[in-house]
């Protein structure tokens, strides 16, 4: 009898080829990098070539791996979709839309999302569920979510996904009002949050883009209320959503690039194999069209989800 596949050494070799590295796949996996790379080794045997080569530059797919990291993808949301659907069939009844929110997402957002369910043929309550984002999308391949919203700043693989909002970001603690361009700002020092709701990720990702140095506080703030009252307070800039300032008389500046406004992009995930996927699809477009239409991505954005 044909010795089966690993589950866990295909999750281990997917995790390898999203992040490009043994080592940062072994952290996501839970488990220490020889382990990992053992079990990796197991299943290249089993399937019979090496799946990536390793270089001073990072870990790459062999064409081997190419042609086969793929299935791979596609065989673990097939599994990944088990439980959903285990789930849902027990709860067959319910008449619930169970939503998972970031923290960041602005509370008119959520205002439109119950708007949306209302508006849904099949009449719906809308139950919410405010997470960190890992936590989010835990739960959405467990499911225990039936849709996320969530700042566009990292890949969803295996899940639908659209952008349905967008808003300006500012610098807050200047007594300026005038717009402030990125390469200004860069003079500053930033206080930071902890990078689970996202906006330190986004931070990040801005100033990588436009090869810009990120300079920190030392410290880190645990709220956006404390990160705007120590901007206030002369400790460093603070870099926030506009949705997210304690008052629309808070000390801040639009924060520019070449002259157009910086912004964040918000989107919806979803499992493709949820029975609820043509609700949820039709409740995204309504979130995404009263918002404006989708927003087009301006290109002084790096808000884009990561490929």
């Amino acid at each position: 009898m044909a010795e089966r596949l690993s589950t866990e050494a295909l999750r281990h070799a997917r995790a390898v080829a999203r992040s490009g590295s043994f080592s940062a796949a072994a952290r996501e996996q839970g488990v220490s990098q020889p382990a990992l790379s053992t079990a990796i080794a197991k299943l290249e045997e089993r399937l019979g070539g090496r799946l990536f080569d390793r270089s001073p530059r990072g870990v790459t797919p062999t064409a081997f791996g190419t042609q086969i990291l793929p299935l791979v993808e596609r065989a673990l949301a097939g599994l990944d979709a088990v439980p959903i659907e285990a789930r849902r069939i027990l709860e067959s009844g319910s008449t619930r839309i169970r939503m998972g929110v970031s923290p960041l997402i602005k509370a008119a957002l959520v205002t439109r999302a119950f708007a949306a369910v209302r508006d849904l043929p099949t009449p719906r309550e809308l139950v919410l569920r405010e997470a960190d984002m890992a936590d989010l999308q835990a739960g959405l391949l467990a499911g225990e979510l039936d849709v996320i919203l969530v700042p566009s700043v990292g890949p969803l693989p295996g899940l639908e996904h659209r952008i349905i909002d967008s808003e300006p970001i500012v610098v807050v603690g200047s007594r300026e009002r005038t717009p402030v361009e990125l390469a200004e700002a860069a003079d500053d020092e930033f206080i930071l949050v902890p990078d689970s709701c996202g906006l330190t990720r986004f931070t990040s990702q801005l100033f990588d883009a436009h090869e810009l140095p990120l300079r920190t506080y030392a410290g880190e703030a645990a709220s956006y209320q404390v990160l705007e009252q120590w901007a206030d307070l002369g400790l460093g800039a603070a870099i926030l959503p506009l949705s997210k300032l304690t008052s629309p008389d808070a000390r801040h500046r639009v924060l520019h690039e070449n002259g157009q406004e910086v912004e964040i992009f918000y989107e919806a995930a979803w499992h493709p194999g949820s029975p609820l996927a043509p609700e949820l699809g039709r409740l995204v477009h309504t979130l995404a069209e009263t918002a404006g239409g989708e927003p087009r991505r301006p290109d002084s954005s790096v808000s884009s989800r990561l490929p």
